[in-house]
């Protein structure tokens, strides 16, 4: 159990020729770009807890319709942790935003998964990104539901703020069948090296502890007032079998921006862009086509 080093862990990340590292917002990211730069750019913002290997699947094979950028979240996988408390929503939209500035992309198209459509929905929000259309992959746009709402963030910050909680997390995740249980919570099922580099991700305590902090700053109260305010189309891409976050937290997001569209995915879990990146990569190149026609 150790924290993660490029050189070391990072020597079989997926991709591992298209990763960059650059300073931006006053700390260092781990980015993977593909594609052609002359291409429209597409911005891929993985969730909480996972990295952009989370993308090994879909990025390659959008990115020969486009530019693809998909960094490592602030304090995940390969990024530096920012100092202060930057770790909550508007703090990582402001760094993304910090982050396509020195890179001098404008993405067209976004996709987010889980909490990175939450993200995404922040920056289209404050202006700093602009694009046609925001792709939610089982965002989680609503605060966790039942009793246990109006504890979990204060219990985060509680294990937040113990410094033996990360260490302790990251030991237990390399316990055998640790992973495969915390993945098949999710409702999905995804291949052995996926498997493997959750996890590598899960054993590092500043991973953890970024997971963990990002959990304990989490409000999406703002974000929902705002959201009906939302300029790019929102495709709702909703996962039958997600255990995380069901297809209902999408019915109640289009409540709220009624211009939203649903598409629903038989079978698959919370990770379905890793299940099924095929599938995934076509849904999203046909609502651009159909963008585009239109225009």
């Amino acid at each position: 159990m150790s924290d993660l080093v490029w050189s070391r862990d990072g020597l079989d990340w997926p991709h591992r020729e298209a990763s960059r590292f650059i300073e931006a917002g006053g700390f260092r990211w781990h980015v993977q770009r593909m594609g052609s730069p002359a291409a429209p750019a597409i911005l891929l913002i993985h969730g909480t807890g996972a990295a952009s290997h989370s993308w090994r699947g879909l990025a390659p094979l959008l990115s020969r319709h486009y530019h693809v950028v998909a960094p490592d979240l602030p304090g995940h996988g390969f990024t530096q942790t920012p100092r202060g408390h930057r770790m909550s929503l508007p703090g990582m939209a402001s760094d993304l935003a910090a982050l396509l500035r020195v890179l001098q992309v404008a993405p067209q198209l976004v996709v987010g998964h889980s909490a990175g459509a939450a993200i995404l929905a922040r920056m289209c929000l404050d202006g700093s990104i602009d694009p046609k259309i925001l792709f939610s992959l089982n965002g989680a746009f609503l605060p966790y539901g039942g009793p246990a709402a109006s504890f979990f963030s204060p219990l985060a910050k509680m294990l937040v703020m113990n410094p033996f909680v990360p260490s302790l997390f990251a030991w237990q995740a390399g316990h055998r069948g640790a992973v495969e249980r915390l993945i098949g919570n999710t409702g999905s099922t995804i291949d052995p090296a996926g498997i493997k580099l959750y996890g590598k991700l899960v054993s590092s305590p500043n991973h953890v502890a970024a997971a963990l902090r990002m959990m304990a700053n989490w409000d999406l109260e703002p974000l929902l007032k705002a959201l009906p305010n939302l300029k790019p189309l929102l495709v709702l891409v909703a996962a039958e079998g997600d255990r995380a976050i069901p297809p209902s937290v999408a019915v109640k997001v289009r409540e709220i921006l009624p211009k939203a569209v649903i598409e629903r995915i038989p079978a698959l879990g919370h990770l379905a862009h890793e299940e099924r990146p095929a599938l995934i990569a076509a849904l999203i190149e046909r609502y651009a086509e159909k963008l585009e026609n239109i225009e």
